[in-house]
């Protein structure tokens, strides 16, 4: 039987923190780069050493927030499956599913891997609100942000592989869990007024959609895949 340690807690807490501030950034890209909403609405900033377009409208930046921010304790305790950024037409029907399958090793292995010990877990000062982290852990999360670099070049050219979407398009976002958090979601409510509620099939089915891989990444601490399901006939 493991035993969840302070260490093997804070560090779940530090990739969940990178996983979330990772998918606020490609939110945020794939709607400029899907032409979701008016290209005028974003302004150029520097993630992880490259040019992103994020969204400078307060409604549209609190609602990504509050979604990751109730995606977070899911992602802590490893529930998430997939995160998917659905964009939607006028009937609001999906016509492009980014997919973004997540798997986090169990927390043995993350222990390993961090080699978070008694020592190097001790009482530091917490930095930008995460918990103190042992030098090896450091560059573990290092080489991740590495690869999420790849992912967000990946998202920026995704374009070229696609079929313009019609105008008037939204966009939801949709969390699959694993079934034990599925029937924990209305114990784990983040945020007053934001309740998760069950996706409707109209919002999820996509009927033989053509699927377009963009990036798969694989480290110690994370599995992830970024794959596109697209409509085959979007109209205009």
């Amino acid at each position: 039987m493991t035993t969840l340690t302070r260490q093997d807690l804070n560090f779940g807490q530090v990739v969940a923190d990178v996983l979330c501030e990772f998918l606020e950034v490609a939110v945020h890209l794939i709607l400029y780069v899907r032409e979701v909403y008016p290209v005028g609405i974003f302004q150029k900033r520097k993630k992880y050493n490259v040019p992103v377009q994020m969204s400078c409208h307060p409604e549209l930046n609190q609602y990504i927030q509050d979604t990751l921010h109730c995606v977070k304790p899911l992602l802590e305790k490893n529930d998430v499956e997939k995160v998917v950024v659905v964009i939607l037409d006028k009937e609001h029907r999906p016509v492009e599913k980014f997919v973004f399958e997540i798997t986090q090793p169990p927390l043995l292995s993350i222990r390993s891997a961090s080699r978070l010990d008694a020592c190097g877990g001790g009482e530091g000062a917490s930095v930008m609100g995460r918990p103190p982290l042992t030098p090896s852990s450091d560059s573990l999360l290092s080489h991740v942000e590495q690869l999420l670099r790849a992912f967000i070049l990946k998202i920026s050219v995704c374009d070229a592989v696609l079929d313009h979407n019609p105008p008037g398009c939204t966009f939801t976002v949709l969390v699959h869990t694993r079934e034990a958090a599925t029937r924990n979601m209305e114990k784990i409510q983040v945020i007053k007024d934001f309740p998760w509620i069950l996706a409707d099939e109209q919002d999820v089915h996509m009927h033989d959609p053509r699927l377009i891989p963009l990036k798969t990444m694989t480290s110690d601490i994370l599995k992830m895949q970024l794959y596109v399901e697209e409509r085959a006939h979007k109209g205009s």
